[in-house]
C-alpha cells in the first residue's frame, strides 16, 4: 500500500513539474502599429563624432584631467544643437553637471533623460584607430564612448533638436540630466537630485544607460533580448590585510603574511553568498524563460523546486548569470613585499564586490569576516554603495518604455533585468520608483567586450537607432 502512495506521489509532481512547463508559453505581447520615424539620421552621426572627439577622460586622481576638453564639449554643445538651447533652460551644477529644462504643458509628471559625457582612459597604441579622432569607415565610428555613453547624451539631444524643429510642445516638463563624472563615482548626478528634490520635483520616469538589446544571453533563447534595467546592484571594495614582523626569506616561519592572505582569498572563493531570486531576476526568468527550450522551461517553470538546480548551474559555470543571482566577489590586487628575498610585514589583498538587492554593505561584510575565519586578517570596506531600490513594472511609466522599445526593435523580446554594474542612476532612487536602464542599442557581443576595452566603436545604423527610440519616447511624454 505505501509504495502505491510514493508511486502516486512522485506520478503527481512530474505531472504538475511537465504541465507547468506545458503551460509556460510566451506572454502575449500588443504593440501598437507605429509610425515610421523620419529624421536627419547623418546630422546625429555628425554630431556624436564631434563630441567624440572631444577628450572627456576621468580619472580618480583630478590633476590627471584636462579641463580644457570638458569645457570644449560643453561649449560645442551650442553649435551642434542650437534649438535645443533657444527653447530650453540650461544650468550647470557642480562636478561638472549640465542640466536643461524643455517646458511641457504642464509640470505635473516630468520625464528626466539622462547619460553621462566622460570617459574611461584609452590605451591608445592597442587600437586599430585613434580613440578621439571620430574616424568613420565601412559604416562603423570608431572611438572612445561611441557607446558608453556618449551616444545616449547625442541621441537624446538630436531626438529634442528634430522635434523643436518641428514644433513640438510635449505635454510634461522633459529634464535633460548630464554627468561628467559618472566613471569614477563623481557627484554631478548627486547635484542633479538635490536640485530635484529642493525644488519638489519628482520625475514620473527617468531613463539611463544600463541594458540594450542584445543575443544569446539567456540559456534556449534564440531571439533578440531588450533587456531594460529595473535596478542595479551595489558594489564595494574591500580590502584584506595581515601583519608581521617580516624577516629573509631564507628562514621563513610556518605561517608567512602571504599565505594567510590566500587562505582567505580560497575561502571565499569556496563559499560564494547565498543566492536570492530577486524580483527583477524573477521577472527577467518569467519573461525569458517562456521562449527557452523545453528542458530549460521544466526549470524555470518550476523554480519551487527546482531553484536548486539553477544555482548549481549558475555557481558552476559564473558569469552573468551567476552575477543576477547572487553576490559576486571578484579578487583585483593583492601587495606584498617589494623584495623578492624579503617576507613582507604587511600583505593586503582587495576584492571588488557587486551586491545582491538582498544584501547590504553591512551584511556584505560581515558576511566575508565570518567566511575568512581568521582573525589576523582585518577586513575593511574601503568604498561601497548599497543597492538600488527596485523600480516598478507593473505601471504607466514602465509601459511607456518597454512599448517604445519594442516599437524601435521589433521582434526583440522586452524584459526587465538586474543590472550588475554601477551607474548614476542608482542616486534617483530616492526621489522615484521609476528609474529604468536602459542604453538604446543593439550590440554583439564583440562590441559590448569594447566598452572599457580597446576599439570600442558603433555602427551609423545603431547611432540612428538610438535616436529613434528617443524621438518616440518623447513623444509619449
Amino acid at each position: 500500500m505505501i509504495i502505491y502512495v510514493i508511486l502516486g506521489i512522485i506520478l503527481a509532481f512530474l505531472l504538475t513539474v511537465v504541465s507547468r512547463a506545458l503551460l509556460f508559453n510566451p506572454k502575449d505581447t500588443i504593440v501598437e502599429n507605429s509610425e515610421s520615424i523620419e529624421f536627419d539620421g547623418d546630422r546625429a552621426v555628425e554630431t556624436l563624432t564631434e563630441l567624440v572627439k572631444c577628450k572627456t577622460v576621468s580619472y580618480n586622481d583630478k590633476s590627471l584631467e584636462d579641463n580644457s576638453e570638458f569645457e570644449k564639449l560643453e561649449n560645442l554643445l551650442p553649435k551642434l544643437f542650437p534649438n535645443v538651447f533657444k527653447v530650453m533652460s540650461f544650468q550647470k551644477l557642480p562636478d561638472r553637471a549640465l542640466l536643461f529644462k524643455w517646458e511641457g504643458k504642464n509640470s505635473e509628471a516630468p520625464a528626466v533623460l539622462m547619460s553621462h559625457y566622460d570617459v574611461v582612459p584609452a590605451s591608445e597604441e592597442d587600437w586599430e584607430k585613434p580613440a578621439f579622432e571620430g574616424i568613420i569607415e565601412d559604416g562603423v565610428l570608431w572611438g572612445r564612448g561611441t557607446l558608453d555613453t556618449k551616444v545616449t547624451m547625442n541621441a537624446a539631444l538630436s531626438a529634442a533638436e528634430h522635434l523643436i524643429k518641428k514644433g513640438f510642445v510635449p505635454e510634461n516638463d522633459i529634464y535633460l540630466a548630464f554627468s561628467g563624472g559618472e566613471e569614477v563615482n563623481g557627484h554631478g548626478a548627486i547635484n542633479i537630485v538635490n536640485y530635484f528634490e529642493a525644488n519638489g520635483i519628482t520625475p514620473a520616469i527617468v531613463v539611463d544607460e544600463g541594458g540594450g538589446v542584445v543575443q544569446n544571453v539567456f540559456p534556449g533563447v534564440k531571439e533578440p533580448c531588450a533587456l531594460i534595467g529595473i535596478a542595479e546592484k551595489g558594489m564595494i571594495n574591500v580590502e584584506y590585510k595581515t601583519l608581521s614582523s617580516g624577516g629573509h626569506a631564507s628562514a621563513p616561519k610556518p605561517k608567512t603574511p602571504i599565505g594567510t592572505i590566500s587562505k582567505a582569498c580560497i575561502r571565499v572563493e569556496k563559499h560564494p553568498f547565498k543566492s536570492h531570486l530577486t524580483k527583477p531576476v524573477a521577472e527577467m526568468f518569467d519573461t525569458l524563460g517562456r521562449h527557452s527550450t523545453f528542458p530549460l522551461k521544466l526549470i524555470f517553470a518550476n523554480l519551487w523546486c527546482f531553484k536548486w538546480v539553477l544555482d548549481i548551474i549558475c555557481r558552476k559555470t559564473g558569469g552573468e548569470m551567476n552575477a543576477l543571482m547572487r553576490t559576486t566577489v571578484a579578487f583585483t590586487q593583492m601587495k606584498g613585499s617589494q623584495a623578492r628575498n624579503v617576507i613582507p610585514s604587511e600583505a593586503v589583498m582587495v576584492s571588488n564586490l557587486r551586491l545582491n538587492p538582498c544584501d547590504t554593505v553591512k551584511s556584505g561584510i560581515e558576511y566575508l569576516r565570518k567566511t575568512v575565519k581568521d582573525e589576523s586578517v582585518t577586513v575593511t570596506a574601503i568604498e561601497g554603495n548599497n543597492p538600488s531600490p527596485i523600480s516598478e513594472t507593473n505601471c504607466e511609466a514602465w509601459n511607456r518604455i518597454s512599448s517604445t522599445v519594442a516599437e524601435t526593435w521589433a521582434g526583440s523580446i522586452v524584459s526587465p533585468y538586474l543590472m550588475v554594474q554601477c551607474s548614476d542612476s542608482r542616486h534617483y532612487g530616492k526621489i522615484s520608483d521609476h528609474v529604468y536602464r536602459f542604453s538604446a542599442m543593439a550590440l554583439t557581443n564583440e562590441e559590448r567586450a569594447t566598452i572599457h576595452g580597446h576599439n570600442e566603436r558603433i555602427t551609423l545604423d545603431a547611432i540612428k537607432k538610438s535616436v529613434e527610440f528617443y524621438i518616440r519616447l518623447i513623444l509619449k511624454s
